[in-house]
């Protein structure tokens, strides 16, 4: 299966590094905006394969069958269109198709170019059905994942107070992306904490969105990201309100059971670290109870299970191929 990548940011470079180890897949195509023309290991040294960057072309889902557009919200939207026609079926990684176009053009300020185009979420263990029927998939953000995978067994039970649930979430800096920031800036950010967009992130209405749906009404989710001095990895505590009183116990039977089965979910029995699952396409899952209050945390690598690793899962349902295909392989990096 012949694969194409528009993009070269973090979360191309890391759908590079995936693909190329893949026994299905041909990358064949790395396209940018930048970079076009050189080789691939000139922008990431690391990947030296041999591949030149191209130019952008919307006549590349005539030439491959799968499509994956690591762009900046607002651009996947000008090319998924014609991918879609040219035969291709299309991964977006852009918040372009995750929500509701009207919700879309509140939360990020942008037109929406296509609002008749729309996207199956692409929360691999919520939609796997949905997705395995797919033309295009929107790839979840990376701050969603792990909240909406941390509360999906609580909400889909009934049990928690939906109207006050907190989520702090903290993330290494590899998450703001490529091009170089002041907030991410070593000097400034490699011995500092960090609160940014306290009550306006825009992963909050995907979020929403999302535990909305498992709860069939509409949620309220208070949400607080944190910018910490590591490169990769996000951890979440999402603190609940139960509706009875219960024990640890018993909550972490109710997450096994959600999961069973699940190659990426794993539960654990303390709470998990992020040095659990950076490098590899695992959400660690772990909670705290006492009486009625509960403290989920949820681990991911941002940049695998937050962003190129679900979407490379996602292309093996879509195409029939084991879902772990491509990624049983990336274990943890730890230390």
């Amino acid at each position: 299966m012949r694969a194409a990548i528009l993009g070269t940011g973090y979360v191309a470079a890391e759908l590079v590094r995936i693909l190329a180890n893949h026994p299905s897949v041909e990358l064949t195509e790395v396209q940018g905006r930048s970079g076009a023309g050189q080789p691939i290991g000139a922008i990431y040294p690391n990947l030296d394969l041999p591949l030149r960057v191209g130019e952008l072309d919307t006549k590349v889902g005539e030439r491959v069958e799968v499509v994956f557009t690591a762009l900046p919200h607002g651009t996947s939207m000008k090319y998924v269109p014609s991918l879609l026609q040219g035969g291709a079926k299309v991964i977006d990684m852009s918040a372009d198709f995750r929500l509701d176009p009207h919700v879309f053009e509140k939360t990020y300020n942008l037109k929406h170019e296509c609002p008749e185009l729309r996207g199956v979420y692409g929360l691999t263990e919520l939609h796997r059905e949905e997705i395995r029927r797919a033309s295009l998939v929107a790839n979840p953000g990376c701050y969603p994942t792990p909240a909406i995978l941390a509360l999906a067994p609580l909400v889909k039970e009934g049990l928690v107070d939906l109207e006050h649930v907190v989520i702090n979430a903290l993330s290494g800096t590899s998450g703001a992306g490529h091009q170089p920031q002041e907030r991410t800036h070593h000097p400034l950010c490699g011995a500092n904490l960090q609160v940014y967009s306290a009550t306006t992130h825009r992963h909050v209405p995907e979020i929403e969105q999302e535990i909305g749906r498992i709860a069939g009404r509409p949620v309220r989710i208070h949400f607080v990201p944190h910018l910490v001095p590591i490169v990769r990895g996000i951890l979440e505590t999402i603190s609940v309100f139960l509706k009875e009183e219960r024990k640890a116990e018993e909550l972490l039977a109710l997450y096994r059971e959600f999961y069973k089965g699940e190659r990426f979910v794993r539960i654990r029995d303390s709470p998990p670290q992020v040095n659990y699952v950076v490098g590899s396409n695992f959400c660690d899952i772990g909670v705290e109870v006492s009486g009625k209050w509960a403290v989920v945390v949820a681990v991911v690598d941002n940049l695998v299970k937050g962003a190129a690793g679900q979407a490379v899962q996602n292309m093996n349902l879509m195409f029939s191929l084991p879902e772990e295909e491509g990624l049983g392989c990336l274990l943890p990096l730890r230390p």
